[in-house]
């Protein structure tokens, strides 16, 4: 891999990884509604100004449904879910959570394609779970009031990408950006009635507005951007890395920042659910540089 391409895998990862930080920031003072309707709002609006000057069309007329069903799977619910579950978990819980996204998008492509589960990812998914198990069974946070709720909308989100990702492979005719930014403007859309049910708890600072702002445009806009020119570059198998990235990630921003502790559960759990992802995915480093030599030759 590239020196150029692995600085944008690990700004990516940094990036994706303080999503989750800036959501614990914000989520408790906006609410997860109004906190989501701001991110995709203004991801949708950055990406329409990169799509014009770049010159990429929509084609609404001829896709609509299909950015709404992405819409739905791979942000708004998702997106929800997660800020619905910051209001009570650590940003570094959020993280680890996430990663089980790999494992169950290979569950539901799997099912979605009618084919049966190879003996090593069975044994990759029951690994994830003893993973999961040993970091909310252990963090004193699962004990909190709601916690058990906040966890499952966590896991819940995963589940969402996992369909997200199947639904989108199958969907090939559409290029990556016109998913990215139909997808943000269809996620606009879906979210605005929520906010009947999800209140501003209260007025936010205009600093917690800028965190907001960043989340959409950076954390979102600009980090589709950047996973889809290292797909590009480097290829799925290798972008696929970041999956193991962001919650080292997670962890530090939530460390440095707002002083999270990083208990023995956090750390065994983390390592426990990475290597079930890593033998859901069939995910090698070995392979993966393997397969780069190959294309230099």
């Amino acid at each position: 891999m590239e020196l150029a391409s692995v600085i944008r895998l690990l700004l990516l990862s940094a990036i994706w990884g303080s999503s989750f930080l800036f959501m614990r920031i914000a989520a408790p003072v906006l609410g997860p509604a109004m906190l989501i309707e701001l991110r995709v709002g203004f991801a949708a609006l950055f990406l329409l100004v990169v799509g014009y000057f770049l010159k990429k069309k929509l084609q609404l007329m001829q896709h609509w449904r299909h950015y709404f069903i992405l819409g739905f799977f791979n942000s708004a619910l998702p997106f929800l879910l997660l800020a619905y579950a910051a209001q009570t978990l650590s940003a570094s819980l959020l993280s680890i959570l996430n990663a089980t996204a790999s494992i169950w998008g290979a569950i539901i492509s799997a099912l979605w394609l009618r084919q049966a589960l190879p003996m090593k990812k069975v044994c990759g998914l029951l690994i994830g779970v003893v993973g999961v198990a040993i970091l909310v069974g252990f963090d004193n946070a699962s004990l909190e009031p709601g916690a058990k709720l906040a966890i499952a909308a966590s896991i819940g989100a995963a589940v969402c990408y996992g369909i997200a990702s199947s639904y989108a492979h199958s969907a090939k005719s559409v290029e990556p950006f016109a998913n990215a930014h139909g997808g943000m403007w269809a996620s606009t859309i879906l979210v605005l009635p929520t906010l009947l049910f999800f209140p501003v708890v209260e007025t936010p600072s205009s600093n917690l507005l800028l965190s907001v702002v960043f989340l959409g445009v950076v954390c979102s806009g600009v980090a589709y951007l950047l996973y889809y020119r290292l797909i590009s570059d480097v290829g799925a198998s290798s972008a696929l890395t970041v999956t193991f990235l962001i919650p080292i990630f997670g962890i530090f921003w939530g460390s440095v920042i707002l002083q999270e502790s990083i208990g023995w559960s956090t750390v065994v759990g983390t390592m426990v659910i990475l290597l079930g992802t890593a033998l859901v995915t069939g995910f090698s480093p070995r392979q993966v540089f393997a397969a780069r030599k190959s294309k230099l030759r």
